[in-house]
């Protein structure tokens, strides 16, 4: 039994090192996902705490917080509603808002045009 075992165990490794990148969806292209909904922004009170990747909050950097992608993955950002672009780097969990699918930066909100709105309708694209 232990033998049938130790050979399941290898045919699985197997399986995962070779079939699993060909499974796994592509984050860091411009073809990769896209999503649309609410995007809203960090308040200025969140500068200089740790986000959820274990950095440091800075209002001046590009970032953004996605529920779901991987910490270090670049997303270009598009407001719907005016057509600025900014492209962030995912390094925080949420938002914890249902109703929204990004947090971003204020300094990725000012580019965005989102200052002084709340929340835009924006597109999130998996970027370089």
């Amino acid at each position: 039994m232990w033998q049938k075992n130790k050979i399941y165990s290898a045919a699985v490794a197997i399986f995962l090192i070779f079939f699993t990148p060909a499974l796994t969806p592509s984050v860091s292209t411009a073809a990769g996902p896209v999503t649309e909904g609410k995007a809203s922004y960090y308040a200025n009170r969140f500068h200089g705490r740790k986000t959820a990747s274990g950095e440091t909050f800075r209002i001046h950097d590009f970032t953004a917080a996605h529920r779901t992608l991987p910490f270090g993955t670049s997303v270009k950002v598009t407001n719907l509603d005016n057509g600025k672009e900014v492209v962030v780097r995912i390094n925080d969990r949420g938002p914890h808002l249902k109703s929204r699918v990004l947090d971003v930066s204020p300094a990725a909100a000012h580019i965005l045009g989102l200052i002084g709105k709340g929340t835009v309708n924006v597109r999130i694209e998996a970027w370089n």
